[in-house]
């Protein structure tokens, strides 16, 4: 077996172990028969079923797209839905907290994006993410309840839910104002501070990296202050849609299943999950999405264990997937010379 090959299925391995792992503790531990008997499997649930595999298809058209759009037409739709497949399985293989899609730097030299300008573009596609989550809190908590969004009848770890996900979303609005200030408002007063802070001598030792990083704001400012309003329309409308798909995966799957649940209540708390997974210390969720999801959806369900059988689905739609994507084109993909 070629040893790229070997190295990628290695990748692979370790993160789906862990994720099947805790599916199969978590159906020893709350394994219900009934379960199986409240799953109907009929012409309306196989639509849902189509529908969330092209809300998947929808997730990855948004990303290809925005790639395509933010390298001026650059890349062809082929390389742009290449660029978006690798950063996924990067993610799938990486720690959340780590965040794997910064290696689209090396994804978009690849295809033949210049390493200056490849990390201007990734760090315009991090600020956008961030923009995302930034624009579209302040409304979910406006048109769901707070009790109802988070689930206050929760107990034990899950209890703390709602502290963990403002935690978090305070350092995202945190580092949203970062690099708005330092791409968009004043690029020079971040990058000069950012010089300043790691000449201090307790920081001295990364402080090329740092300036590496200061000399990417200003680049990247300097390029994308000349984009015009219908740019950042279309961008961030790839962006929403890249998210929103990835959110209605979920949705289709309460559709199929659980016909009656509230789908905007279903919706709002697949924003709180993928906030919350942003800190997860494990590749790409592995394990915890698993658990968050039964558990966070288990009251809304009625039952853990059709709750566990819908969160395996989601993890194969959302994640598994990416990984059987790296395992097929990563080895040709690393390598070939040239893309």
């Amino acid at each position: 077996m070629d040893a790229q090959l070997k190295r990628t299925l290695l990748r692979a391995v370790v993160p789906g172990a862990i994720g099947l792992g805790v599916v199969v503790w978590l159906f020893v531990k709350d394994y219900a028969p009934e379960a199986w008997s409240m799953l109907s499997i009929n012409t309306t649930t196989a639509f849902w079923i189509i529908a969330a595999l092209t809300f998947v298809i929808g997730r990855d058209f948004g990303l290809a797209w925005r790639f395509r759009t933010i390298t001026d037409r650059a890349l062809t739709w082929r390389r742009a839905f290449r660029v978006d497949l690798m950063c996924a399985f990067t993610s799938a293989i990486t720690p959340s907290v780590v965040g794997g899609s910064a290696l689209a730097i090396f994804y978009l030299n690849r295809e033949g994006i210049k390493v200056g300008r490849a990390t201007a573009l990734t760090l315009t596609t991090l600020f956008l993410d961030e923009m995302f989550f930034v624009v579209f809190c302040p409304l979910l908590v406006l048109v769901l309840p707070i009790d109802e969004l988070f689930d206050s009848d929760q107990n034990g770890l899950m209890a703390g839910i709602p502290t963990l996900f403002w935690l978090v979303y305070t350092g995202i609005v945190i580092w949203t104002a970062i690099l708005f200030t330092g791409i968009l408002a004043r690029p020079q007063w971040v990058s000069t501070g950012i010089c300043k802070l790691f000449k201090l001598r307790w920081l001295r030792r990364w402080e090329a990296s740092a300036k590496g990083t200061a000399d990417n704001l200003l680049s990247t400012s300097q390029w994308i202050k000349g984009r015009s309003i219908r740019w950042w329309i279309e961008v961030f409308g790839a962006t929403t849609l890249s998210w929103f798909s990835r959110y209605f995966v979920v949705n289709a799957l309460f559709a199929a299943f659980v016909p009656a649940a509230s789908q905007l209540l279903v919706f709002g708390r697949q924003f709180v999950v993928w906030v919350v997974l942003m800190i997860s210390p494990t590749p790409g969720g592995s394990g915890v999405s698993e658990w968050l999801f039964t558990n966070y959806y288990g009251t809304i369900i009625g039952s853990i264990g059709v709750a566990l059988l819908m969160a395996t689905l989601w993890r194969v739609l959302s994640y598994y997937i990416y990984l059987l994507a790296g395992v097929i084109i990563g080895p040709s993909y690393f390598n070939s010379k040239k893309i």
